[in-house]
């Protein structure tokens, strides 16, 4: 198993673009049996982050969200492992996971919303939090503003990612 280990800690990232580099970083320290669970609001970055991913470990097919469909693998172009890219936001055990049939020791794992089911699937396991700061905007949800400007503003905030690691 490779590793994350120097993306350990908590760090800023400030574009999608800037995501998605994370993204080929991570990818580029990823290998077969890595599993990364990836937790955060809708429209945080997971998939964008999984994007940067695939670049890297060039694999086939367009990175796209797998809510619907729940599990995407996406072969390697080369020698590489494949990348299987999960939603387990619907799961409602770790047994449903491990239904899935997923190779977890031969291909990279992305798995967003997994982490209540990583224990049962992996003894080691990469986590990378993210979540959509406001970031000095002055904007305060609670407050009652909303609206397009508002989801904007949201969508253009720095994103605030926390890595750890679990074993």
């Amino acid at each position: 198993m490779s590793g994350l280990d120097e993306f350990v800690g908590q760090r800023e990232i400030a574009s999608p673009a800037e995501m998605e580099e994370l993204g080929r970083a991570f990818g580029r320290a990823l290998g077969a049996g890595d599993l990364v669970v990836l937790t955060g609001p809708l429209g945080a970055g997971k998939t964008t982050l999984t994007r940067g991913i695939a670049a890297e470990l060039g694999v086939r097919g367009r990175v796209q969200s797998p809510t619907f469909v729940i599990a995407r693998t996406h072969p390697s172009l080369a020698d590489g492992p494949a990348l299987v890219h999960v939603d387990a936001y619907r799961l409602g055990t770790d047994g449903e996971l491990d239904d899935l049939d997923i190779d977890f020791a031969h291909a990279v794992v992305v798995a967003e919303w997994a982490a209540p089911f990583a224990d049962a699937v992996a003894d080691r396991w990469w986590e990378v939090e993210i979540d959509r700061g406001w970031s000095g905007t002055g904007v305060d949800n609670a407050c009652g503003t909303a609206g397009p400007h508002m989801a904007a503003m949201e969508d253009a905030a720095p994103r605030r990612v926390r890595i750890t690691r679990h074993w």
